[in-house]
């Protein structure tokens, strides 16, 4: 968890290494400088054992299993590692999209600075925009990752998205955010590339999942590639760091606590945006559709009162719930072009099914048309 506040945009106290380890070459003793250099003076690892964990797309992570010859009960007994994918399809498209630059840049510059809770880093280095890049993180188990083909229950959307308060507040409105080469600020260009993007990767999505989607669910989604407005816009008044992959399968959830306890991985979308497609993007794809209908006008409720409570002003929630609907078209570009250029696996095609169906059920629900140029 991030607990240190420096100043906005502090580099990283670690000292990056130019040799960046793949999963086969990190040793004992690499690890133990790691350890040492966090503060684990006394630590030495004798052996490890690594076990592949996770359904990452982009990236692997490994777990590594530590066996002490020295250290106290403070040193942790496992650690994750993290590194890109094995597929060649996937890393291209890490690099493209500078997933894997954005991840090792916010746990470099962005974690302490924020509230939101995420594993210690250990680790973080790449080479250029990657694929060379790894992350050494703690290890939040038992926490488990949430399943977004099974959804969640409303006490853990609740949870998750209160968790976004310490995302959002600390950096709303922060004007020393812009301008940050690697969060990507929306502009023209980066609009364009985005709807250029998604037209193109449109015929191969609709050719693979349009048969699973109901007609009016495949109609909206064709629909946002001709949009002039909603989800390819500028920044607007109200932005602030935004995950942009806000879902069960980037949290780590343990629900043996009441509320259950929500960590957040997988930082490689972050960008600046508005706040609220993060919630939106999260109910729309993470609760079943008759159940996000129930819950989601609270849900958001008690997100804008954790807003005012940490500070945030001047942003009514007749405005707060306008920019959730709007919100509604915030996981179509992630689902219409993710499911196409990441390697195509039986599990994948399930998560990006759902997904694409409760977006898109999510938007009509909402009747968030409006919001399409």
């Amino acid at each position: 968890m991030s607990g240190e506040t420096p100043s906005r945009m502090t580099p990283s106290r670690r000292t990056p290494s130019r040799v960046i380890p793949t999963p086969e070459s990190v040793t004992p003793a690499w690890l133990t400088e790691r350890l040492r250099e966090a503060g684990h003076r006394e630590a030495e690892v004798r052996t490890l054992k690594g076990t592949r964990i996770g359904t990452g797309q982009i990236g692997q992570c490994i777990r590594y299993e530590l066996d002490l010859a020295a250290g106290d009960d403070s040193v942790p007994r496992t650690l994750v590692g993290k590194f890109p994918s094995d597929d060649p399809q996937s890393r291209q498209t890490g690099v493209q999209l500078k997933n894997y630059r954005k991840e090792v840049s916010f746990y470099r510059e962005l974690q302490s600075s924020v509230r939101i809770r995420t594993p210690r880093c250990y680790y973080a280095d790449i080479v250029g925009d990657g694929p060379e890049h790894m992350l050494l993180l703690e290890d939040l188990a038992p926490a488990e990752q949430g399943d977004q083909l099974g959804g969640c229950s409303p006490e853990v959307a609740r949870a998750a998205v209160q968790e976004l308060v310490g995302l959002h507040a600390p950096s709303w409105c922060d004007a020393e955010l812009r301008g940050v080469e690697w969060l990507g600020e929306p502009n023209d260009l980066l609009i364009q590339l985005g709807r250029a993007l998604y037209r193109a990767q449109l015929p191969a999505f609709l050719d693979r999942f349009g048969p699973r989607l109901a007609p009016d669910e495949a109609g909206i989604i064709e629909r946002v590639a001709d949009s002039k407005a909603a989800p390819f816009e500028p920044l607007g008044d109200v932005f602030g760091i935004v995950h942009v992959d806000y879902r069960l399968d980037n949290l780590l959830i343990d629900e043996r606590s009441s509320p259950p306890a929500v960590a957040v991985v997988d930082w490689q979308s972050v960008t600046l945006g508005n706040p609220l497609s993060d919630v939106a993007y999260f109910l729309g794809a993470g609760l079943a559709p008759e159940v996000r209908a129930a819950e989601e006008r609270e849900i958001v409720a008690e997100y804008h009162r954790a807003l005012e409570k940490a500070g945030v002003s001047a942003y009514p929630f007749e405005q707060c719930w306008t920019d959730y609907r709007r919100g509604a078209f915030a996981g179509f570009a992630v689902t219409v072009v993710a499911s196409v250029m990441v390697q195509q696996t039986e599990r994948g095609d399930e998560m990006f099914t759902a997904m694409a169906r409760r977006h898109a059920r999510h938007a009509l629900d909402l009747g968030a048309e409006e919001f399409l140029g």
